[in-house]
């Protein structure tokens, strides 16, 4: 078509052919359109963008939450990655205490945390450290909210200051007598030193300590029940802890909760955020050391506070659990677990249903009688 006959035909059609330039002339308002849809539409997607890197932000500092409480007081996380990526380099000898230490550390780290230690494998380096850099956000704020949560309940649930008597009898080592020995042991004379290797009385049952059998309720104190699931729940369920817990129920209702506010953000607790259903010996360890500092007369959280080395006292808490002599000493161990358990989450023992155990109750045996009688009478016939 020669530049003569597009002209005619233009000038004879609504819609414009393009001329030898091969372009569809459009009005300067159509265009501006078409920009600013394309404009729109890049917004959309780096929105979207923004909004992922933030949801995994929000996620990880929440799972560092879990790791302040489930894995380990002291170590970083890093420490514990570099210790278990060493056993996998060499042939594993003879550890020293830290070595041994991270190494517990790393497994609780991947018994919390369900997909870290896969995620690590995939992610690049700066990947990595990028998402250790977030968890370790939400250590950090975990450790200091809980600090100075349990200070101020701690406070309130023994109801007196915290230069009383009834502070110093608390944290009082367990083989010691306060009401004859307070005067010397507040004056920290070289006979009376309070340090990590003793059980203060605030960890045994009834603030009650039997010389014959050390074992005895320890660690079953109500104070630590009400750390405990201040810590891993919610401050308003300690009211339970006279009794048994209903932590299923506690965290079923923060998911009712969460939908209830269609989607609204809201606090979530350390036990939902992980699912948590068993209580830990490293759990049980970090809130002892929580409780022993929340008695104290100190203010801000330190490793060493006198003569007592909270590191080494949390170890020995682990060290009870986990490093025990004997099946005997075990089953005394897994029993007293399952106790904090129903303290804590349940007090339901379904997952005890075994069938043998159901099969010698009621409902079974009477199920088998009418069987028994159907068959006899079909016999008889």
């Amino acid at each position: 078509m020669s530049a003569a006959e597009l002209d005619h035909h233009n000038a004879t059609h609504g819609l414009a052919l393009p001329d030898l330039s091969g372009v569809v002339p459009t009005c300067t308002k159509a265009r501006a359109k078409h920009c600013i849809a394309a404009l729109e539409e890049e917004l959309q997607v780096m929105r979207q963008e923004r909004g992922t890197k933030q949801r995994k932000t929000t996620y990880y500092i929440s799972q560092g939450q879990a790791v302040c409480c489930m894995v380990t007081l002291y170590a970083s996380i890093e420490d514990l990655i570099a210790e278990n990526d060493c056993r996998c380099k060499v042939d594993w000898e003879e550890s020293t205490t830290d070595q041994h230490c991270f190494q517990h550390g790393y497994i609780a780290l991947v018994h919390t945390l369900l997909w870290i230690h896969e995620k690590l494998s995939e992610l690049d380096a700066d990947d990595a450290k990028d998402m250790l850099k977030k968890i370790k956000k939400g250590v950090d704020a975990a450790h200091s909210n809980n600090t100075s949560t349990l200070k101020d309940l701690v406070a309130a649930w023994i109801n007196q200051s915290f230069a009383h008597d009834v502070c110093g009898k608390l944290l009082c080592p367990a083989e010691w007598d306060w009401s004859s020995m307070k005067v010397d042991i507040c004056d920290r004379t070289s006979d009376y030193i309070i340090s990590e290797n003793s059980w203060p009385l605030f960890v045994y049952e009834n603030y009650s300590f039997s010389s014959d059998n050390l074992e005895k309720g320890l660690f079953m104190s109500k104070i630590l029940v009400q750390a405990f699931k201040a810590t891993f729940t919610s401050p308003s369920s300690t009211k339970e802890a006279d009794g048994d817990g209903d932590g299923a129920d506690i965290l079923e209702n923060n998911r009712c909760a969460w939908r209830a506010l269609n989607q609204v953000k809201v606090k979530t607790c350390v036990a939902s955020i992980i699912n948590m259903r068993k209580v830990t010996p490293h759990s049980i360890a970090y809130v002892v050391c929580k409780v022993q500092f929340a008695l104290s007369s100190i203010s801000s959280w330190r490793t060493i506070n006198g003569d007592f080395d909270y590191k080494a006292f949390w170890n020995n808490i682990v060290d009870f659990f986990e490093d025990v002599p004997g099946p005997v000493t075990s089953h005394r161990v897994t029993t007293l677990l399952e106790w904090w358990t129903r303290k804590v989450f349940s007090k339901n023992h379904h997952k005890e249903l075994t069938p043998e155990v159901v099969s010698k109750m009621s409902v079974t045996a009477l199920a088998e009688q009418r069987k028994a009688l159907e068959d006899a009478a079909f016999d008889s016939d």
